[in-house]
């Protein structure tokens, strides 16, 4: 209990320490702007020239369009090229929704993974493009900021304790040893170890093109708001220094989007005589133009390009997706319910904003008009209501619920109604109109049938309603800061009374809130998870294992895993429990449409159980499934697969093993194939291979990750023995996964007399390939070598160093390489297979677990 709640504690303090600087960010914005009433702002919005709106629109288009330059360096940084249009769009979603977002589910990393990896780009790959935008936009806005701070040292001084002079040389010696360190790395293809990491740069053609598009992107983007700025900003060229400046320090706070911190330091470091509440409508407006506008672009290109796809009036206007396209619009289908919950949740907070703000129309009404006044009252209510259920609903789409789609939909036209009654409020309702349609097209993505409730509402989402309820408490004392409070103010309705409607909007909406956080935490714990030994489980288990051909899920039936099973009753997940980790162990088994929903399901019990859930040795045909899950890969080895039809012993590459094959034959080796069910007799004559098979390796039965030796495990399996002459005592043998229509085949436990280990097991194994090669199957799997095939790239993540490590070295343990040279000489294709962990969950830790419950313990875990 004590080892969850400090686990708890540990994942929750990256939370907390954000809600903290953004309410920090909040606190030092609200006293900035403490001067600045808020009509002014709005005033000064609608004032702003035609000019400078087209202005700032076409700089930030230039600016997305050198951010899309960071994608193509970081795609031949990796050496790939896809065709301009894949970038483009790839580059353009991810920034767009990155950008404004910044979540991992839905972040840039996730639409660039499902876009590039239907063009080819693996898990690793798109990781790798991600970290090198990463770096590069760091490292280049770090030096254009000092750069910025050597010319302009007056933009820092102002708001930390340092004099001029101290920055600008300050600055500039950094930025001088940095430029050296990059130059002295690029040039000379060096690498450096930082901490952990070792660095590779590109070549300097490579760095110098970098530099140019990162200079075009904050040229850009500080033009787009120097235009929207009032007059006596400074000149546009010193303007670039302090929004540079602004930006580093936003970065270095660690505060999402740096709000708060960025508007913070423009209008600290703006000269006196610029008002603040003009600037403050030109931060606004900025906000949306550089951040809403380009997701808003990007969420209707892929609800048109979703609607184009389902068919109906808009296939019929603008006409099907080129087929060139298909594959790019179709890979985006995977962060849909993401996306759609997060557009939800935004709506929720408008909604919430807008219920605090006075009625724009009210005073167009009569002041005695109790009708009016009533009808203002019930629309503010009814927004905050309507932007609370909106909170709630967004957890339900992330996780695909039909229910929450339909609800959500009726919840905006309840909204869009409430706008009309609040002042008549026509923006707000062609807004959310908008919004009603645009999520039309998306209904398909939302098919589970599920509970509301019945996910999993994590920290990181009551951090994030935290977040909007802070923000809300902000906006409305700014908003109402000059009306002296009195009890009267909880009373009072008029249609002017637009405090005290705000007041008990705010009321309602956190008596949603706190009544619904209560539910969640006082609902009955659900009935514990299926075992093995409960009636039929195992018996269902076999049944989707038969259906699906999936030898891996053979493995489930060894009765000591947990089971998980699809709503519909066509999957399943099993699994372990080391601690406080829940361990899947493969890819869901059966059928592939029930997988999504399942290992969503997996994932809300075990964190419902105050654990980590994982995924151990999947393969590659469900990583787009994990990674909208927002899990971390990590390749842990790779499997050895022999394509049986095109497999034979002719050739070169196989004259040693084809040799000694014909040796044993003449010695006479004979294997035989016994179908269940088995003898007493024969499953006691296997117990004796066995035990002294476990007596030579002076260990014990592992389990989890394979089978044991065990009568009723045994006898759902054909068994291979393997004796010297027909009737003779069994000297090896191994029990054969060929569920369904054995179209797919491996073995699990291979076991033999120590004294006839020479050549035993390639005998075993070929003699099995030859056998079903014959019977029409299709592959051959001799099972994973664990930490093969790990990067040896120097920009190889710690897990791929510390696996290698234990790979050449780790023979005191387990005889690493030795198990995967044995399986190269049947020269098999070697398929990766990866953990998925949740974000920063280490692998080393992840893998410490698994090894515990394979081995049993620690005990097992150092013992041979």
């Amino acid at each position: 209990m004590i080892a969850s709640t400090i686990s708890f504690l540990r994942r929750s303090f990256p939370i907390l320490l954000g809600i903290g600087l953004f309410g920090l960010g909040l606190y030092a914005l609200y006293h900035l702007l403490r001067p600045v009433d808020p009509a002014d702002v709005m005033a000064h919005i609608r004032a702003t020239p035609w000019h400078s709106l087209i202005g700032a629109v076409l700089a930030t288009a230039v600016g997305y369009a050198a951010l899309v330059g960071y994608d193509v360096f970081a795609l031949h940084f990796i050496g790939h090229r896809l065709p301009w249009r894949v970038v483009g769009l790839g580059g353009f979603l991810g920034y767009a929704f990155g950008n404004t977002i910044g979540v991992s589910i839905v972040s840039g990393g996730a639409v660039r993974y499902r876009i590039y990896s239907a063009f080819g780009l693996n898990a690793f790959e798109v990781a790798a493009v991600s970290a090198y935008i990463a770096m590069a936009l760091g490292t280049g806005l770090t030096l254009i900021g000092l750069a910025a701070l050597a010319i302009h040292p007056m933009a820092a001084s102002d708001v930390m304790p340092l004099s001029p002079g101290l920055v600008r040389w300050g600055s500039l010696a950094v930025l001088v040893v940095s430029v050296a360190v990059i130059l002295f790395i690029s040039w000379g293809n060096r690498s450096l170890k930082v901490w952990r990491f070792d660095l590779r740069l590109p070549p300097p053609r490579s760095l110098a093109g970098q530099l140019a598009v990162t200079l075009i992107d904050v040229v850009a983007a500080a033009y787009t708001l120097w235009v929207l700025m009032p007059a006596g900003t400074p000149d546009f060229a010193s303007f670039v220094a302090i929004y540079a400046i602004a930006m580093m320090i936003g970065i270095l706070s660690h505060v999402p989007g740096g709000v708060g911190v960025f508007e913070t330091v423009v209008i600290g470091t703006l000269p006196p005589e610029v008002p603040v509440s003009e600037a403050a409508a030109a931060l606004l407006m900025f906000r949306m133009i550089y951040y809403i506008l380009p997701f808003v672009l990007g969420f209707v290109i892929v609800s048109v390009n979703e609607a184009r796809m389902a068919g109906g009036l808009i296939t019929r206007l603008m006409g099907r997706l080129p087929s060139q396209s298909r594959p790019v619009t179709e890979a985006l289908g995977g962060v849909v319910p993401s996306l759609v919950g997060l557009v939800t949740f935004g709506f929720g907070v408008y909604l919430l904003m807008a219920s605090l703000i006075p009625s724009v129309r009210g005073d167009a009404m009569a002041d005695r008009d109790v009708i009016a006044a009533l009808l203002i009252e019930g629309g503010t209510l009814a927004s905050a209501v309507a932007g609370v259920l909106l909170l709630i609903l967004s957890h339900g789409l992330a996780r695909r619920v039909e229910a929450a789609f339909w609800l959500t939909q009726a919840v905006l036209a309840g909204g869009l109604v409430a706008s009309l009654l609040n002042g008549f409020d026509v923006d707000s309702a062609l807004l959310l109109g908008a919004g009603l349609l645009l999520l039309l097209p998306f209904r398909g993505a939302f098919h589970r049938k599920a509970k509301l409730t019945e996910g999993v509402f994590s920290p990181a989402w009551f951090a994030l309603v935290l977040g909007v309820v802070l923000a809300a408490a902000v906006f409305f004392f700014f908003v109402h800061r000059t009306t002296p409070y009195s009890n009267d103010l909880w009373t009072e309705i008029a249609h002017g009374a637009n405090t005290p409607r705000a007041l008990r909007a705010g009321l309602v909406a956190s008596a949603i809130l706190l009544f619904f956080g209560l539910y969640l935490a006082l609902r009955p714990v659900r009935s514990r998870p299926l075992r093995a030994q409960d009636p039929g489980v195992l018996d269902r288990a076999a049944a989707i294992v038969a259906a699906a051909s999936d030898p891996q899920g053979c493995i489930g039936l060894s009765g000591d895993k947990r089971f998980l099973f699809s709503d519909a009753g066509g999957a399943f997940i099993m699994y372990g429990v080391q601690g406080s980790t829940w361990v899947a162990l493969g890819d869901p088994v059966g059928r592939a449409e029930e997988v999504p929903d399942l290992c969503w399901a997996f994932i809300d019990q075990a964190q419902r159980a105050n654990c980590r859930p994982m995924f151990y040795e999947v393969g590659p045909g469900f990583l787009p499934v994990y990674v909208d899950l927002g899990m971390a890969l990590h390749k842990v080895g790779e499997e050895a697969v022999i394509p049986l039809q095109g497999f034979s012993l002719a050739g070169a590459a196989f004259k040693s093993l084809r040799a000694a094959h014909h040796k044993q034959e003449r010695e006479g080796l004979q294997m035989e194939l016994l179908p269940p069910p088995h003898a007493p007799a024969l499953i006691a004559e296997l117990a004796t291979v066995s035990n002294a098979w476990l007596d030579g390796k002076a260990g014990r039965e592992k389990s989890f990750s394979v089978g044991r030796f065990d009568a009723e495990y045994l006898a759902r399996f054909p068994i291979a023995v393997v004796r010297r002459a027909e009737g003779g005592p069994i000297l090896a043998f191994a029990n054969v996964l060929a569920p369904g229509e054995g179209r797919h085949v491996s073995v699990d436990l291979m076991r033999y007399l120590p004294d006839e280990a020479s050549g035993m097991m390639e005998f075993l194994f070929l003699s099995l390939i030859e056998l079903y090669r014959g019977k029409g199957a299709e592959t051959f799997s001799l099972g994973v070598a664990p930490l093969a095939g790990l990067s040896e790239r120097s920009v190889g993540r710690l897990w791929n160093r510390f696996g290698r490590l234990i790979y050449r070295h780790g023979g005191t343990f387990y005889n690493f390489a030795g198990l995967r040279a044995f399986k190269q000489k049947f020269h098999p294709d070697w398929q990766p297979r990866y953990i998925a962990v949740p974000p920063g969950l280490s692998p080393t830790r992840a893998m410490t677990d698994v090894a515990l419950l394979i081995a049993g313990g620690a005990r097992g875990l150092l013992r041979k």
